[in-house]
Protein backbone atom coordinates (compact mmCIF):
# COMPACT_ATOMS: atom_id res chain seq x y z
CA UNK A 1 0.00 0.00 0.00
CA UNK A 2 1.19 3.32 -0.94
CA UNK A 3 0.99 5.61 1.88
CA UNK A 4 1.39 10.04 2.19
CA UNK A 5 3.74 9.59 4.68
CA UNK A 6 4.67 13.54 5.78
CA UNK A 7 8.35 14.44 7.43
CA UNK A 8 8.60 16.34 10.47
CA UNK A 9 11.78 17.85 12.02
CA UNK A 10 13.83 20.26 13.04
CA UNK A 11 17.22 21.04 10.32
CA UNK A 12 20.30 22.80 11.93
CA UNK A 13 20.80 25.35 9.32
CA UNK A 14 17.45 26.86 9.39
CA UNK A 15 17.85 27.53 13.10
CA UNK A 16 21.71 28.97 12.69
CA UNK A 17 19.87 31.12 10.43
CA UNK A 18 17.67 32.55 12.77
CA UNK A 19 20.22 33.08 15.33
CA UNK A 20 20.43 30.27 17.41
CA UNK A 21 24.09 29.28 18.71
CA UNK A 22 25.54 26.10 17.18
CA UNK A 23 25.13 24.68 21.22
CA UNK A 24 21.50 25.44 21.22
CA UNK A 25 20.86 23.61 17.68
CA UNK A 26 23.24 20.27 18.11
CA UNK A 27 20.15 18.06 18.59
CA UNK A 28 18.42 19.21 15.49
CA UNK A 29 19.22 17.48 12.39
CA UNK A 30 21.43 18.26 9.11
CA UNK A 31 20.11 18.26 5.56
CA UNK A 32 21.96 15.08 4.41
CA UNK A 33 20.08 13.26 7.13
CA UNK A 34 16.35 14.61 6.05
CA UNK A 35 17.53 13.84 2.45
CA UNK A 36 18.28 10.35 3.53
CA UNK A 37 14.89 9.29 5.01
CA UNK A 38 13.04 10.92 2.22
CA UNK A 39 14.79 8.91 -0.17
CA UNK A 40 14.82 5.42 2.09
CA UNK A 41 10.97 6.41 2.59
CA UNK A 42 10.16 6.62 -1.65
CA UNK A 43 12.36 3.67 -2.31
CA UNK A 44 9.59 1.85 -0.16
CA UNK A 45 7.22 2.87 -2.67
CA UNK A 46 5.34 5.89 -0.55
CA UNK A 47 4.84 9.76 -1.29
CA UNK A 48 6.95 11.90 0.88
CA UNK A 49 5.90 15.34 1.89
CA UNK A 50 8.68 17.91 3.45
CA UNK A 51 6.64 19.54 6.47
CA UNK A 52 9.28 20.96 8.32
CA UNK A 53 9.34 22.31 11.97
CA UNK A 54 6.45 22.20 14.41
CA UNK A 55 4.98 25.87 14.01
CA UNK A 56 5.00 24.35 9.84
CA UNK A 57 3.17 21.04 10.31
CA UNK A 58 0.73 24.11 12.45
CA UNK A 59 0.34 25.98 9.47
CA UNK A 60 -0.60 22.71 7.04
CA UNK A 61 -3.08 21.40 9.74
CA UNK A 62 -4.94 24.80 9.55
CA UNK A 63 -5.36 24.79 6.08
CA UNK A 64 -6.59 21.07 6.19
CA UNK A 65 -3.97 19.41 4.78
CA UNK A 66 -3.71 15.43 6.47
CA UNK A 67 -1.26 12.29 5.63
CA UNK A 68 -1.91 8.96 5.95
CA UNK A 69 1.48 8.59 8.91
CA UNK A 70 3.85 11.35 9.82
CA UNK A 71 7.63 10.80 10.10
CA UNK A 72 7.87 12.90 13.14
CA UNK A 73 12.14 13.33 14.31
CA UNK A 74 11.31 17.29 15.49
CA UNK A 75 13.00 17.54 18.93
CA UNK A 76 11.40 20.87 19.58
CA UNK A 77 12.69 24.26 20.70
CA UNK A 78 11.68 25.06 24.09
CA UNK A 79 10.76 23.62 27.35
CA UNK A 80 11.64 19.77 28.99
CA UNK A 81 8.49 18.50 27.15
CA UNK A 82 9.97 19.91 23.31
CA UNK A 83 9.99 16.26 21.86
CA UNK A 84 6.72 16.24 23.08
CA UNK A 85 4.90 18.83 20.69
CA UNK A 86 4.53 17.50 17.59
CA UNK A 87 3.24 14.35 18.73
CA UNK A 88 0.44 16.04 21.01
CA UNK A 89 -0.40 18.07 18.13
CA UNK A 90 -0.89 15.22 15.66
CA UNK A 91 -2.82 13.32 18.30
CA UNK A 92 -5.41 16.39 18.43
CA UNK A 93 -5.83 15.92 14.56
CA UNK A 94 -6.19 12.26 14.72
CA UNK A 95 -3.26 11.79 12.34
CA UNK A 96 -0.82 8.81 13.25
CA UNK A 97 3.30 9.22 13.27
CA UNK A 98 6.37 7.24 14.22
CA UNK A 99 8.06 7.16 17.53
CA UNK A 100 6.94 7.42 21.07
CA UNK A 101 3.71 9.81 22.02
CA UNK A 102 3.92 12.98 24.06
CA UNK A 103 3.91 11.38 27.45
CA UNK A 104 6.82 8.93 26.68
CA UNK A 105 8.55 11.91 24.77
CA UNK A 106 8.18 14.27 27.78
CA UNK A 107 9.33 11.48 30.45
CA UNK A 108 12.21 10.46 28.89
CA UNK A 109 13.82 13.77 27.98
CA UNK A 110 13.62 14.38 32.17
CA UNK A 111 16.62 12.09 33.09
CA UNK A 112 15.49 12.34 36.40
CA UNK A 113 11.85 11.28 35.54
CA UNK A 114 12.99 8.48 33.83
CA UNK A 115 15.36 6.88 36.21
CA UNK A 116 12.12 7.36 38.90
CA UNK A 117 10.06 5.02 36.71
CA UNK A 118 12.85 2.43 36.28
CA UNK A 119 13.70 2.53 40.13
CA UNK A 120 9.75 1.84 40.32
CA UNK A 121 10.24 -1.08 38.22
CA UNK A 122 13.17 -2.64 40.02
CA UNK A 123 15.93 -2.00 37.23
CA UNK A 124 19.02 -0.50 37.92
CA UNK A 125 20.34 2.61 37.32
CA UNK A 126 22.85 4.89 39.72
CA UNK A 127 21.81 6.25 42.52
CA UNK A 128 21.06 10.42 42.10
CA UNK A 129 20.11 13.95 43.17
CA UNK A 130 18.83 16.34 41.52
CA UNK A 131 20.08 20.19 41.75
CA UNK A 132 17.86 23.07 40.78
CA UNK A 133 19.52 25.40 43.09
CA UNK A 134 22.82 26.07 44.94
CA UNK A 135 20.54 24.95 48.42
CA UNK A 136 19.82 21.65 46.93
CA UNK A 137 23.79 20.66 46.93
CA UNK A 138 23.66 20.66 50.65
CA UNK A 139 21.21 17.34 50.35
CA UNK A 140 22.99 15.09 47.73
CA UNK A 141 24.38 12.28 49.97
CA UNK A 142 26.23 10.50 47.33
CA UNK A 143 29.77 8.73 47.05
CA UNK A 144 32.57 10.32 44.99
CA UNK A 145 33.01 9.95 42.38
CA UNK A 146 29.87 12.13 40.66
CA UNK A 147 28.86 12.94 37.37
CA UNK A 148 26.78 16.03 36.33
CA UNK A 149 25.23 16.86 33.52
CA UNK A 150 21.95 18.81 32.67
CA UNK A 151 18.22 16.76 33.18
CA UNK A 152 17.10 17.60 29.87
CA UNK A 153 19.54 17.90 26.47
CA UNK A 154 20.65 15.14 24.21
CA UNK A 155 23.55 14.71 22.17
CA UNK A 156 26.14 14.75 24.92
CA UNK A 157 24.53 18.62 25.43
CA UNK A 158 26.58 19.87 28.65
CA UNK A 159 28.87 17.13 28.94
CA UNK A 160 32.38 17.64 29.09
CA UNK A 161 35.88 16.14 30.73
CA UNK A 162 34.82 18.04 33.77
CA UNK A 163 31.56 16.35 33.72
CA UNK A 164 33.10 13.80 36.26
CA UNK A 165 33.87 15.50 39.40
CA UNK A 166 35.73 13.87 42.27
CA UNK A 167 34.96 16.51 44.92
CA UNK A 168 32.43 18.94 46.74
CA UNK A 169 34.12 21.91 45.37
CA UNK A 170 34.39 21.00 42.00
CA UNK A 171 30.71 19.60 41.90
CA UNK A 172 29.57 23.09 42.72
CA UNK A 173 31.62 24.58 40.33
CA UNK A 174 30.08 22.32 37.56
CA UNK A 175 26.72 22.57 38.68
CA UNK A 176 26.81 26.58 38.48
CA UNK A 177 28.27 26.51 35.27
CA UNK A 178 25.19 23.95 33.67
CA UNK A 179 22.19 26.24 35.87
CA UNK A 180 23.76 29.05 33.96
CA UNK A 181 24.63 28.36 30.74
CA UNK A 182 21.35 25.26 30.11
CA UNK A 183 18.45 27.02 32.58
CA UNK A 184 17.94 23.90 33.71
CA UNK A 185 18.35 21.60 37.02
CA UNK A 186 21.77 19.21 37.04
CA UNK A 187 21.24 15.52 36.97
CA UNK A 188 24.12 14.72 39.68
CA UNK A 189 24.47 10.40 39.81
CA UNK A 190 26.97 8.48 41.12
CA UNK A 191 29.89 7.53 38.36
CA UNK A 192 29.56 4.54 36.57
CA UNK A 193 33.22 3.43 35.74
CA UNK A 194 33.20 0.37 33.81
CA UNK A 195 32.39 -0.06 29.88
CA UNK A 196 29.81 1.40 28.34
CA UNK A 197 27.74 0.18 25.63
CA UNK A 198 24.41 1.54 23.30
CA UNK A 199 21.42 -0.77 22.32
CA UNK A 200 19.24 -0.52 19.31
CA UNK A 201 15.43 -1.24 19.57
CA UNK A 202 12.57 -1.64 17.62
CA UNK A 203 8.84 -2.48 17.97
CA UNK A 204 7.00 -1.00 20.81
CA UNK A 205 5.34 -3.56 23.46
CA UNK A 206 5.63 -7.40 23.34
CA UNK A 207 6.62 -6.46 19.99
CA UNK A 208 9.77 -5.04 20.56
CA UNK A 209 13.16 -6.61 20.25
CA UNK A 210 16.67 -5.97 20.38
CA UNK A 211 18.46 -5.51 17.35
CA UNK A 212 22.19 -5.34 18.24
CA UNK A 213 24.53 -3.85 20.91
CA UNK A 214 27.54 -1.84 20.26
CA UNK A 215 30.16 -1.00 22.99
CA UNK A 216 31.51 2.73 22.94
CA UNK A 217 35.37 3.17 23.34
CA UNK A 218 37.49 6.17 23.49
CA UNK A 219 41.30 5.90 23.34
CA UNK A 220 42.50 9.35 24.31
CA UNK A 221 43.38 9.83 27.59
CA UNK A 222 42.72 13.48 27.72
CA UNK A 223 38.77 12.75 27.33
CA UNK A 224 38.28 10.96 29.95
CA UNK A 225 36.38 8.04 28.65
CA UNK A 226 33.44 10.68 28.42
CA UNK A 227 31.07 10.13 25.93
CA UNK A 228 30.33 13.72 25.46
CA UNK A 229 29.23 16.72 22.54
CA UNK A 230 32.35 16.51 21.59
CA UNK A 231 33.42 13.25 21.20
CA UNK A 232 29.91 12.84 19.16
CA UNK A 233 30.31 15.17 16.80
CA UNK A 234 33.82 14.07 16.00
CA UNK A 235 33.14 10.45 16.53
CA UNK A 236 34.56 9.17 13.50
CA UNK A 237 38.32 10.18 14.68
CA UNK A 238 38.00 10.00 18.47
CA UNK A 239 35.26 6.91 19.24
CA UNK A 240 36.16 3.13 18.68
CA UNK A 241 32.58 1.63 18.18
CA UNK A 242 32.57 -2.53 18.33
CA UNK A 243 30.06 -5.20 18.28
CA UNK A 244 30.90 -6.98 21.74
CA UNK A 245 30.69 -10.81 22.12
CA UNK A 246 27.70 -12.61 22.26
CA UNK A 247 28.37 -13.66 26.25
CA UNK A 248 26.22 -13.72 28.76
CA UNK A 249 27.27 -9.85 29.37
CA UNK A 250 26.07 -8.71 26.40
CA UNK A 251 22.36 -10.87 26.75
CA UNK A 252 22.85 -9.01 30.52
CA UNK A 253 22.85 -5.84 29.27
CA UNK A 254 20.49 -6.22 26.01
CA UNK A 255 18.30 -7.74 29.09
CA UNK A 256 18.01 -4.56 30.80
CA UNK A 257 17.98 -2.10 28.11
CA UNK A 258 14.67 -4.06 26.72
CA UNK A 259 13.18 -4.45 30.07
CA UNK A 260 14.35 -0.21 30.59
CA UNK A 261 12.41 0.31 26.76
CA UNK A 262 9.04 -1.61 27.40
CA UNK A 263 9.20 0.19 31.57
CA UNK A 264 8.65 3.57 30.10
CA UNK A 265 6.56 2.60 27.18
CA UNK A 266 9.06 3.77 24.09
CA UNK A 267 7.73 2.60 20.41
CA UNK A 268 8.55 1.99 17.03
CA UNK A 269 12.46 2.38 17.44
CA UNK A 270 14.74 3.62 20.33
CA UNK A 271 18.33 3.58 21.79
CA UNK A 272 19.10 2.84 25.70
CA UNK A 273 22.44 3.70 27.19
CA UNK A 274 24.30 1.40 29.12
CA UNK A 275 27.07 1.36 31.33
CA UNK A 276 28.68 -0.95 33.92
CA UNK A 277 28.99 -0.27 37.45
CA UNK A 278 32.13 -1.11 39.66
CA UNK A 279 30.68 -4.53 39.99
CA UNK A 280 30.56 -5.59 36.68
CA UNK A 281 27.08 -4.91 36.00
CA UNK A 282 24.54 -3.10 33.69
CA UNK A 283 23.13 -0.12 35.30
CA UNK A 284 20.61 2.33 33.11
CA UNK A 285 21.87 5.49 31.96
CA UNK A 286 19.47 7.45 29.45
CA UNK A 287 16.78 6.37 26.93
CA UNK A 288 16.64 8.02 23.35
CA UNK A 289 13.41 7.88 21.50
CA UNK A 290 13.85 9.87 19.04
CA UNK A 291 16.78 8.30 17.96
CA UNK A 292 19.28 10.03 15.21
CA UNK A 293 18.91 8.38 11.93
CA UNK A 294 21.51 10.01 10.11
CA UNK A 295 22.74 6.81 7.93
CA UNK A 296 26.80 6.61 8.55
CA UNK A 297 27.04 9.01 11.78
CA UNK A 298 23.69 8.38 14.22
CA UNK A 299 24.20 5.16 16.91
CA UNK A 300 20.81 3.23 15.85
CA UNK A 301 21.58 3.07 11.78
CA UNK A 302 25.24 2.01 12.86
CA UNK A 303 24.38 -0.50 14.95
CA UNK A 304 21.67 -1.92 12.11
CA UNK A 305 24.61 -1.60 9.43
CA UNK A 306 26.41 -4.01 12.15
CA UNK A 307 23.92 -6.64 12.28
CA UNK A 308 23.56 -6.86 8.80
CA UNK A 309 20.04 -4.70 8.17
CA UNK A 310 20.17 -2.32 5.33
CA UNK A 311 19.04 1.32 6.44
CA UNK A 312 15.77 1.20 3.76
CA UNK A 313 15.11 -1.63 5.92
CA UNK A 314 15.18 0.24 9.23
CA UNK A 315 12.89 2.78 8.34
CA UNK A 316 10.91 0.35 6.79
CA UNK A 317 10.32 -1.35 10.27
CA UNK A 318 10.07 1.60 11.75
CA UNK A 319 6.80 2.85 9.83
CA UNK A 320 5.86 -0.93 10.02
CA UNK A 321 5.24 0.03 13.94
CA UNK A 322 3.61 2.84 13.78
CA UNK A 323 0.93 2.08 11.10
CA UNK A 324 0.05 -0.96 13.51
CA UNK A 325 -1.37 1.78 15.94
CA UNK A 326 -3.45 3.37 12.77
Amino acid sequence: MTLSIGLVYDLRKDYLAQGYSEDAVAEFDSEDTINEIDRAIVSLGHRTDRIGNALALCSRLVAGEKWDLVFNVAEGINGRSREAQVPAILELYGIAYTFSDPLVCALTLDKAMSKRVLMAAGLATPGFAVVATFADLESVNLGFPLFAKPIAEGTGKGIDTDSKVDSSVALRRVCARLLEKHSQPVLVEEFLPGREFTVGILGAGCDARVIGTMEISIPDRSLKAVYSFKTKELCESLVVYSSPPRDKLRVDVEKLALESYRALECRDAGRVDIRLDSGGKPSFMEVNPLPGLHPTHSDLPMIATREGIPYNDLIASIIESAMKRR
